[in-house]
C-alpha cells in the first residue's frame, strides 16, 4: 500500500520543479547535439526498409511514439516490443531494416535478443541512451548519448530522461523528412482524415466530373437549355462556344430574370451572364470555397466550373467541399 505523506510542496512548485528540470535537459541536449547527429541522420536516409524502433518501459512507450512520427513523415517506421521480439517477432525485421534502440541504462536486458540479431545479420544499430559507457553503446554503430540531467521525480521515475528522448526522436524525424524533400503534399497523402490533410484536397479530388456537369452550347434555345439545368441539378449550365471554352453560365437566377413568353425560344448565348467564376483541377479546395464566399457578383454563389485551358472539366459545388471537411 502507498504511504500517505503530506507535501512538502504546492503542486504548482512541484510542476515548476518538473519543469526546471525538462528544460536544463532540452537546453543540455540542444548545446550537445553534434557529428554524431548528423551521421545518424545519414544512417536512416541510407536505410532500404523500414527503421524498426524499440525500448523497454517507459522508453518504449517514446520509441512508440518516434515510429509513429517517422511513418507519418515519410520514413516506413514501426515500433516492436523487445519481449514480444525475443517471442518470435524479430522475424519482421530484415536485412534491409535498421533499428533505433532507446534505453535509459544502456543496460536494458529486454534488447539483448535484438542487438544481438542485429550483429548476426548485419542490421545497422543506431542506440539512443543516456550512459556513454553502456552495452547498448558498445554494440551500436552510432549512438546518440543524452545529457546527464537528473530526473525530475524524487524516486528517480523517467521523466528528465523521456522528455530529452521524444524531443530528440522529434529532432531526427525533422531532419530526415526535411532531406528527403518530404512536402506538405506528401504529408496530406499520409493524412487525409487530419486538420492538415483536408487543407490539401484538391479541386479534382471532390469534383464532379464533365458527365456530372451541366454544359451547353450557346447556339441551344434555352428550352434545351432548362432540360440540362434540372437533369444534372446544380442550378446553373456552363455556356461553351464552338471551340468548347467556357464563355458564359446561365443560373436559377437568369432564368427568373428573362421569364416572358420569348424565353424558350432565345440561344444560351443572349441569356447567359459572361465570364464565369472558374477553377484549375489543381486548386486547393479551401482556395474554391473562399473563392465562392467573398464573390462580389452574388451572395450565392454555390458552384464553380473546373477547367483546363479553359474547357470544362468538371463542377464543384459548396455542399462538396463542406462534405470533405473544407473550411
Amino acid at each position: 500500500m502507498l504511504s500517505q505523506t503530506k507535501p512538502n510542496m504546492s503542486a504548482i512548485d512541484s510542476a515548476k520543479k518538473v519543469l526546471k528540470y525538462e528544460i536544463e535537459g532540452l537546453t543540455a541536449l540542444h548545446q550537445v547535439l553534434d557529428t554524431n547527429f548528423t551521421a545518424v541522420v545519414e544512417h536512416i536516409l541510407k536505410i532500404k526498409g523500414r527503421l524498426i524502433i524499440s525500448g523497454m518501459g517507459k522508453s518504449g512507450h517514446v520509441a512508440r511514439k518516434i515510429a509513429a512520427t517517422f511513418a507519418s513523415t515519410g520514413t516506413p517506421a514501426y515500433f516492436v516490443h523487445p519481449a514480444e521480439a525475443s517471442h518470435g517477432d524479430l522475424g519482421m525485421i530484415t536485412e534491409d531494416d535498421g533499428l533505433l534502440l532507446l534505453s535509459n541504462s544502456g543496460e536494458t536486458t529486454e534488447l539483448r535478443d535484438m542487438i544481438a540479431y542485429a550483429k548476426r545479420f548485419s542490421i545497422p544499430l543506431i542506440a539512443m541512451v543516456r550512459r556513454e559507457t553502456s552495452m547498448l553503446v558498445s554494440a551500436a554503430d552510432e549512438a546518440l548519448i543524452l545529457p546527464d540531467i537528473p530526473e525530475a521525480s524524487p524516486v528517480n521515475a523517467p521523466t528528465t530522461s523521456t522528455a530529452m528522448m521524444m524531443a530528440l526522436g522529434d529532432a531526427l524525424a525533422v531532419a530526415v523528412l526535411e532531406r528527403r524533400g518530404f512536402t506538405p503534399e506528401d504529408f496530406h497523402v499520409l493524412h487525409p482524415g487530419g486538420k492538415l490533410g483536408k487543407a490539401f484536397i484538391r479541386v479534382a479530388d471532390i469534383m464532379h466530373d464533365r458527365a456530372a456537369t451541366p454544359i451547353v452550347h450557346k447556339n441551344d434555345i434555352m428550352s434545351q437549355v432548362i432540360i440540362e439545368m434540372t437533369a444534372k441539378s446544380f442550378g446553373c449550365a456552363g455556356v461553351v462556344d464552338e471551340n468548347e471554352q467556357l464563355i458564359g453560365i446561365i443560373t436559377d437566377g437568369d432564368l427568373r430574370r428573362h421569364m416572358s413568353s420569348e424565353l424558350l425560344g432565345k440561344t444560351a448565348f443572349e441569356v447567359m451572364a459572361a465570364n464565369p467564376l472558374r477553377v484549375a483541377p489543381k486548386t486547393l479546395a479551401a482556395e474554391a470555397l473562399r473563392i465562392m464566399n467573398i464573390n462580389e457578383k452574388s451572395k450565392s454563389v454555390t458552384s464553380l466550373f473546373v477547367v483546363e485551358n479553359n474547357k470544362p472539366v468538371g463542377i464543384l459545388h459548396v455542399h462538396d467541399c463542406l462534405r470533405a471537411g473544407v473550411i
